[in-house]
């Protein structure tokens, strides 16, 4: 990438309203510290308190999807340590209603349409149905595949108080870029 491509990105940033971005491998060390900067950042920005928190538990709650479910990965041993990194793309903004969040990393096709279904499901339940779901999946079995309890996106959708948004994008024949962005 030159320096032209670098600055214009930057730039692009700006007018978006973005205030924290990464791109790049996660892992929950990684996790840890992209946290506490994100929260950082919202203190210095003055940002309410239990605004600050949402935006928090959203972005928390996204890249522990990413960490558990992305599929550009790179796995093996450093030294006697097992390595796992995710790839994603994270972003914290400010638009003219509030703030969001937003988180894009590459999924398997065959998970595309499964994924699509519960968000829309999810998408169109109000306060109340959200509560009761989310009730519902903890006390319940962990879903096939799942690698945690399977209440993210419902939490997520409990804390963007202006509601979400997502977009699945064909890479190539084996994988698309799941694109989810929470408003506050």
């Amino acid at each position: 990438m030159d320096s032209q491509t670098i600055l214009q990105l930057r730039q692009e940033m700006i007018r978006e309203g973005v205030l924290f971005y990464y791109c790049g491998y996660v892992t929950e060390q990684v996790l840890s510290v992209l946290g506490e900067t994100v929260m950082d950042k919202l203190e210095l920005d003055n940002t309410e308190r239990p605004v600050a928190r949402g935006v928090f538990s959203v972005f928390v709650e996204q890249v522990q999807n990413i960490i558990r479910y992305s599929a550009e990965n790179q796995e093996g041993q450093v030294g006697e340590r097992p390595v796992d990194l995710r790839h994603c793309m994270l972003a914290v903004g400010r638009d003219p209603a509030g703030l969001y969040v937003m988180s894009a990393n590459a999924i398997k096709n065959r998970d595309v349409e499964r994924l699509r279904s519960g968000l829309v499901h999810i998408h169109a339940l109000d306060r109340t149905g959200l509560k009761a779901m989310h009730k519902e999946i903890l006390r319940g079995e962990t879903p096939t595949g799942s690698k945690g309890a399977g209440v993210g996106f419902v939490d997520i959708a409990r804390l963007a108080s202006r509601g979400f948004e997502f977009h699945f994008l064909a890479l190539d024949d084996e994988l698309s870029y799941f694109i989810l962005k929470a408003h506050l």
